[in-house]
């Protein structure tokens, strides 16, 4: 069964730091196109930042230059690295792998910024 697993979520002040993991199990991870997304209460889900099977990076212009996405593919795992975070991160932050016709999805980890 397809795993996909995020961690590193929690709770941080106003111009912290934090660092997400998602690691993926039985697919081929390098094949994927990996994504983060997040959904903040009452509002759509959206995209965060994506990285590609080749490395290729894209961000939402609210997290650019202070987000920064990479993968390891050894270890079938994606990163986001989240600096200066601001009260407006706060949400669910989600995993997505994607390939083809494969579309897989984690559980989520909170992030919330607050004072």
């Amino acid at each position: 069964q397809v795993q996909v697993v995020e961690s590193g979520g929690g709770l941080v002040q106003p111009g912290g730091s934090l660092r997400l993991s998602c690691r993926a199990s039985r697919i081929f991870f390098i094949n994927y196109n990996m994504a983060w997304y997040r959904q903040a209460p009452g509002k759509q889900r959206e995209l965060v930042a994506g990285i590609s099977s080749g490395g290729s990076t894209d961000y939402a212009d609210s997290v650019k230059g202070r987000f920064t996405i990479s993968r390891d593919n050894a270890e079938q795992t994606m990163y986001l690295q989240m600096n200066s975070l601001k009260p407006e991160d706060t949400a669910v932050y989600y995993c997505n792998a994607r390939f083809k016709n494969s579309d897989y999805w984690g559980q989520g980890t909170q992030v919330t910024v607050s004072s």
